[in-house]
């Protein structure tokens, strides 16, 4: 599937403050190495999981590796801090291709200025409330939707980038089944 065809804003760069980022839809790991962070989009059942942070905002789930962290522990961490969820799978549908212009990396432990940020779609259970931890982003709702109305938040939000990456990941999920 090109990127271009059906998402414009994926076949362009995105920027995220200091960070300009280039999605490259594959199904390929990454060298642990050069991860810096893992997205997802949840699922439970047949809807899509959203969260909202406390400043009203639509957010994709996942978040930045700890020292010493392989990515799909940091993806069961952010799991059970972002949505008070256990995730069951995980299926790489994409890499972020990221570089910051700022002069120092985000923590000291991770690569810079070129990292990935890896993709997917899986499977959680939500078995309790957001974690918030004092560090982290606060979580203020988790939201089970349908993928047009996840689409509909995020682009009503000005994200139609998080618009175009639940669609392709809802995209890529149909197609394996």
């Amino acid at each position: 599937m090109g990127v271009a065809h059906g998402f414009p804003k994926l076949a362009n760069p995105i920027q995220w403050g200091p960070v300009t980022a280039r999605f490259m839809p594959n199904d390929q790991e990454a060298d642990e190495r050069e991860i810096s962070n893992v997205s997802i989009v949840p699922v439970c059942g047949g809807s899509y999981v959203m969260m909202q942070l406390e400043d009203g905002r639509w957010e994709l789930p996942g978040g930045t590796k700890e020292p010493g962290e392989r990515y799909l522990d940091t993806l069961h961490r952010e799991m059970r801090e972002e949505l008070g969820a256990e995730l069951l799978s995980y299926r790489i549908c994409g890499q972020l291709h990221c570089e910051s212009s700022s002069p120092l990396p985000y923590r000291e432990h991770l690569p810079h200025p070129r990292f990935i940020r890896l993709f997917g779609w899986g499977e959680v259970k939500l078995v309790g409330h957001p974690l918030n931890p004092p560090d982290g982003e606060r979580v203020a709702a988790v939201e089970l939707v349908t993928i047009d109305e996840a689409i509909r938040r995020f682009r009503e939000g000005g994200r139609d980038e998080l618009a175009e990456l639940y669609q392709f990941a809802h995209i890529k999920r149909r197609s394996m089944r």
